[in-house]
């Protein structure tokens, strides 16, 4: 090992000083872009965890498969008959709010009245039973007989039993023949759209008893 005098060791010491301070810029330069650099790609990296995160909460796409929707969009078309009984010991449909006696309207404004009404293949009542029509109808028109019509039809017959077809729509009750939109269903009529006609088949002045039939257009999976 080699020793250094007094006056070489202070040459060598303002030699190394002099090199230090030289570099020392260029040093600290890179060092500043290299901490911007990866706050950068920390910052950039986590705005995107945490949008991966927010959109996972609330939102986020997914593919189609996992809903079975990759399959081909069919278009069915359903028959039966629709039995609202409002006499009798046992009825299928209740007022549950009368029309108000100070506005004496014709068209029972402002009433409503809730269902559980059998659906059958074929008109009469004792025919198979395929399905409920769960819902309501209330009298939305001054003027006439109009309806808003808000009901699912709750299937119990064969691959559909467990699934529904959700109605919601205007049922002009003057008109023969009415269609309502289907705004969606459960089960195997998930994502469902379409529509509804209904046809009365018979009715009863004296009691409001009706027997009416619906032919149903429906898109489903």
């Amino acid at each position: 090992m080699k020793v250094h005098n007094g006056k070489e060791h202070y040459i060598f010491h303002a030699f190394e000083v002099m090199c230090i301070t030289t570099m020392l810029p260029q040093h600290f330069l890179t060092l500043f872009f290299f901490l911007l650099l990866s706050c950068n790609t920390l910052t950039s990296t986590s705005l995107q965890s945490l949008e991966k995160q927010e959109t996972f909460d609330f939102v986020r796409p997914i593919d189609r498969k996992l809903l079975s929707l990759n399959k081909k969009e069919k278009l069915s078309h359903f028959r039966f008959y629709w039995h609202d009984i409002l006499s009798g010991k046992n009825p299928t449909a209740i007022t549950i709010v009368p029309p108000p006696l100070k506005l004496n309207t014709t068209t029972y404004f402002g009433s409503v009245n809730m269902f559980d009404d059998p659906l059958t293949i074929g008109p009469q009542l004792s025919s198979k039973l395929v399905g409920k029509a769960q819902g309501f109808y209330a009298s939305a028109s001054q003027d006439d007989f109009g309806f808003l019509m808000a009901m699912n039809f709750a299937f119990i017959e064969g691959k559909y039993n467990g699934s529904t077809i959700t109605i919601l729509g205007r049922n002009s009750g003057i008109n023969k023949a009415r269609e309502m939109p289907i705004i969606g269903g459960s089960g195997l009529f998930r994502f469902a759209r379409g529509y509804a006609k209904a046809t009365t088949h018979w009715f009863d002045l004296k009691t409001g008893d009706a027997i009416v039939e619906y032919n149903v257009y429906v898109f489903h999976y």
